[in-house]
């Protein structure tokens, strides 16, 4: 399964630093808004040392780890849930993906403008929460009108559900506040909840765009932010998009180890992202490994093993029979699939199963 994720940010926040230092695309950074009209589409790896690990036992001819799909959407203003700004076309692009990575300046500099003149990342969130919220209750009560008739009148309970859901989402959106504080205990609930595709009940990652001396610590610009956000469904990231663009260009692994050293980091704050948002969307990953390929596979927390092996391919879904389950601890003890079967190490699973994260897997099917 592809993960999606959509930055969106003020212009001017360093949006398109971060893609460019996330992803293979390159778009066009510069100062001054609007810099980026149509969405710039990238991909990058999914860090996993595990991966790495998996290849030096195996030494497979070939080894696939999971991706991430990052999408680059120009910069939101004030009004654009009403088309300002080409708003709408900037909001449809965020409603195709799967997460939110809402990037916040939180640096001073008298050389890069910002469009409201100050900088304020506490402000600008809530512009582009309100813009978001608006376009969100504009689609809520347009759903409203059209089903409140259906469910008075008739007997369709399903009609009937989504009226009590859609009234919900009125609810808190008239208060200024986004959908995805509103929670359903039902599947069913929960389903219907999902299939409206609404803006604000995407999960959010706040992307704290700081200075380089803030690197590893934040600022107080930062700590606004975690006040603001501290009632919200949300996780935030302190990055340095500009010194992550400079990590970017360095060649070796060496050298960027040595330049996060410097910095006080342990690790690059892209791997840092990728991995949030991995957290951010309940995903992780199972593996398969051999002599012909070392792969990762992206699956929900809690999916069962046929769910699973359909990440495969479709077919070994519609016909599994059972998976055979290798504990990625164990495997990296013993260093081989037949020492793992031999040591007990290998079990055998129904289709009630639920993958653990790091799950190294070989499913039987039958179609």
């Amino acid at each position: 399964m592809a993960l999606k994720c959509g930055i969106v940010g003020l212009p001017n926040v360093g949006k398109s630093t971060l893609f460019n230092c996330v992803s293979s695309g390159k778009a066009q950074s510069a100062n001054f808004p609007f810099c980026t009209i149509e969405p710039n589409i990238g991909s990058t790896i999914v860090p996993d040392k595990r991966l790495e690990v998996l290849e030096s036992i195996c030494h497979p001819q070939r080894v696939i780890p999971a991706t991430v799909e990052i999408v680059d959407i120009a910069g939101l203003v004030k009004g654009a849930s009403k088309g300002e700004g080409l708003g709408n076309q900037f909001l449809a692009n965020i409603r195709e993906t799967d997460a939110i990575l809402h990037v916040l300046r939180c640096f001073d500099d008298p050389n890069i403008v910002h469009v409201d003149g100050t900088v304020d990342p506490v402000r600008d969130k809530e512009v582009i929460d309100m813009e978001l919220q608006l376009k969100d209750l504009e689609t809520v009560q347009n759903r409203i009108a059209k089903v409140e008739k259906q469910a008075k009148t008739g007997g369709d309970k399903q009609a009937k559900k989504l009226l009590e859901i859609l009234l919900k989402y009125q609810e808190v959106l008239l208060e200024g506040k986004s959908c995805r504080c509103v929670k359903f205990d039902s599947p069913e609930d929960q389903q219907l909840a999902r299939d409206l595709f609404l803006l604000t009940n995407k999960p959010v990652m706040y992307v704290c765009n700081v200075d380089e001396a803030s690197a590893s610590t934040g600022n107080e610009y930062v700590e606004q932010v975690r006040e603001a956000v501290k009632d919200e469904d949300a996780e935030i990231l302190v990055i340095a998009a500009k010194i992550e663009s400079d990590i970017a260009e360095l060649e070796t692994y060496e050298e960027k180890q040595m330049f996060l050293e410097e910095l006080g980091l342990e690790e690059s704050g892209v791997v840092r992202l990728i991995q949030s948002a991995y957290s951010l969307l309940n995903l992780q990953t199972f593996f398969t490994a051999g002599a012909d390929e070392c792969r990762a596979w992206t699956i929900n927390k809690g999916d069962k093993a046929p769910k699973a092996a359909g990440v495969i391919h479709t077919d070994f879904e519609k016909g599994f029979i059972r998976a055979e389950v290798i504990k990625y601890e164990d495997f990296v003890q013993l260093k081989s699939e037949s020492a793992c079967r031999a040591a007990g190490k290998l079990g055998i699973e129904g289709k009630e199963y639920v993958v653990q994260d790091g799950d190294i897997m070989h499913f039987l099917f039958n179609v």
